[in-house]
């Protein structure tokens, strides 16, 4: 949290300078009351024109000041949010590929969205009202002096009293915190996964399970936010019933002054008000102390700074000249055994299929060659280069890889292929063509702005791989793995794409396949049958 306050203090001070300003108006405000009473008490006319007027006067300036507070808080925690966001951002990129898909993405939508929500509300918010009542405070304790020093004391007895409380309860509400975040995190991946499944419960008539997930996942988001919230308000009462007691007390004290003649009459109305407000300040900052306690596992979710990520500085992996080699290439997922003592070699440009059943490790090998999955045995190397020198990010500069099940982002066609980038109008038509897309946008009125809608809906299973094809040319990757990139094209489309694939020198191809034609077989360079790990690879 200080991390935040501190990297944005321009900001954070600028607001805590208005709040100050703010503070000591209310004090002043309180003392020129009196002194209008006291004129009254008196029965001195002009005395009391005249503290009237510049009551008045510093009401107007201190209701400029509020919304000028409101702004300023407000900006600094624009700030501080999106800098959250920035670094949680950062804490993703610097997993790796298997690290990143242990957690669901609901539970990362969380982080962004309810995660800051409650940083905010238990953090943020909270820093800006301790300040406040922290200066109120101390503005009251240099107005009570002016007054009487007993006062002082007074309500520094009641202080030190709420001070030592809060430190009863600040490991009781860490651990409400934790228990709050960890409900809305799970919450929301259940919540994710009631809904990506609507379609299958409702053609299965399973409508109940869908309300009755959605009613689970919401009594999980309440049940320990409704804790949290009163528990605290009940530590509130507490507070508040020993302020009443000890404010009683003061305010029999300044009676007694009062009517001695040691203080103005007047202070009998203002006075009580000033050892409240420096009470009350120091008894809101101690309960305030413990909704900060309530945030810390928020903060611990962040591991990497924005500004603490660099660029590798290793050397920069050159494009292949003569091939991609695996020696004694071993993997397993858990204790189950997926590749075993797998060698393989695949010459720059050559053109390469795997096939064989479903759960014989073609996905996990691709997956391997990328750089996604560490822990393996044996090696991979680049031109006798070892892949381990590498990070996967340097590795996929010069490779393209193509999944099943394509991912679209919901904007448009010329979006998901280019990613943002700029390409020529050549460049385009090149990536069409090759990707056989070129068809399809002919029947689109908008062409290559037509939305896709949510991860492509608008789009068939076809049109969403045509797409992928499209992104992989363009970026015109020296090596392409496609991992049944084409099994939702019809036969002539397929043709097209595996075509334009097969007929590019340049590209070193590894495409996984369950079934190829013996005339497509014939024009690759090498079709590998995968077997299942206990199976001896067969050519």
């Amino acid at each position: 949290m200080s991390y935040y306050l501190k990297k944005y203090w321009p900001a954070n001070l600028a607001a805590i300078l208005t709040t100050l300003a703010v503070c000591a108006l209310q004090i002043g405000n309180n003392l020129l009351l009196m002194q209008t009473f006291q004129s009254i008490i008196e029965l001195n006319m002009r005395s009391f024109i005249f503290w009237t007027l510049i009551l008045v006067c510093s009401w107007v300036i201190l209701l400029w000041l509020n919304g000028f507070e409101e702004f300023l808080q407000g900006r600094a925690v624009k700030m501080m949010n999106n800098a959250v966001r920035r670094d949680m951002t950062a804490t993703l990129l610097k997993k790796s590929h298997s690290e990143y898909h242990e957690t669901d993405t609901g539970e990362y939508l969380s982080w962004f969205t309810n995660d800051v929500s409650r940083i905010e509300e238990l953090a943020w918010k909270p820093f800006y009202q301790c300040v406040a009542c922290a200066a109120n405070a101390v503005f009251s304790a240099v107005a009570l002096l002016t007054l009487h020093w007993s006062l002082l004391a007074a309500a520094l007895v009641n202080v030190a009293v709420m001070m030592i409380v809060p430190r009863l309860f600040s490991k009781r509400m860490e651990k409400l915190g934790k228990d709050c975040e960890e409900g809305q995190s799970k919450a929301t991946g259940k919540l994710k996964d009631i809904l990506s499944g609507y379609d299958v419960l409702r053609s299965f008539g399973r409508v109940e399970r869908f309300r009755k997930g959605a009613e689970e996942a919401s009594e999980q988001i309440e049940k320990p936010k409704f804790r949290l919230t009163y528990v605290k308000g009940f530590i509130g009462a507490g507070f508040e019933c020993v302020n009443v007691t000890m404010q009683l007390m003061i305010d029999v004290l300044i009676g007694v002054l009062s009517i001695s003649g040691v203080i103005i009459q007047s202070a009998l109305m203002g006075g009580g008000n000033l050892c409240g407000s420096l009470s009350n300040g120091i008894g809101t900052v101690a309960q305030i102390l413990l909704s900060f306690s309530s945030t810390k596992p928020y903060f611990e979710k962040i591991t990497v700074r924005g500004e603490d990520i660099q660029d590798e500085e290793r050397g920069e992996i050159k494009k292949i000249k003569n091939s991609i080699t695996l020696n004694g290439l071993s993997f397993n997922y858990g204790e189950k055994p997926i590749l075993r003592d797998l060698s393989l070699t695949f010459k720059k440009g050559g053109k390469y299929a795997l096939t064989g059943p479903s759960g014989c490790g073609k996905s996990t090998l691709l997956k391997l060659i990328l750089g996604w999955l560490p822990g393996y045995g044996g090696s991979i190397e680049f031109d006798g280069e070892n892949a381990r020198d590498f990070t996967p990010e340097q590795l996929s500069r010069q490779m393209s890889y193509i999944e099943q099940n394509v991912f679209l982002f919901n904007t448009t066609i010329r979006d998901n292929i280019t990613l943002g980038e700029n390409f020529t109008d050549g460049q385009l038509e090149k990536a069409l063509r090759g990707s056989a897309l070129i068809g399809d946008l002919a029947g689109m009125p908008e062409g290559l702005d037509t939305p896709v809608g949510e991860n492509g809906s608008s789009l068939s299973g076809g049109q969403k791989q045509r797409v992928a094809i499209a992104r992989a040319l363009i970026y015109n990757r020296s090596i392409l793995l496609v991992d049944e990139g084409t099994s939702a094209l019809d036969q002539k489309n397929a043709g097209i794409v595996e075509d334009s694939l097969l007929d590019n020198p340049d590209l070193t191809l590894i495409l996984v396949s369950h079934h190829l034609s013996p005339e497509r077989k014939a024009r690759f360079t090498g079709v590998y049958n995968m077997q299942p790990a206990e199976e001896r690879l067969t050519a």
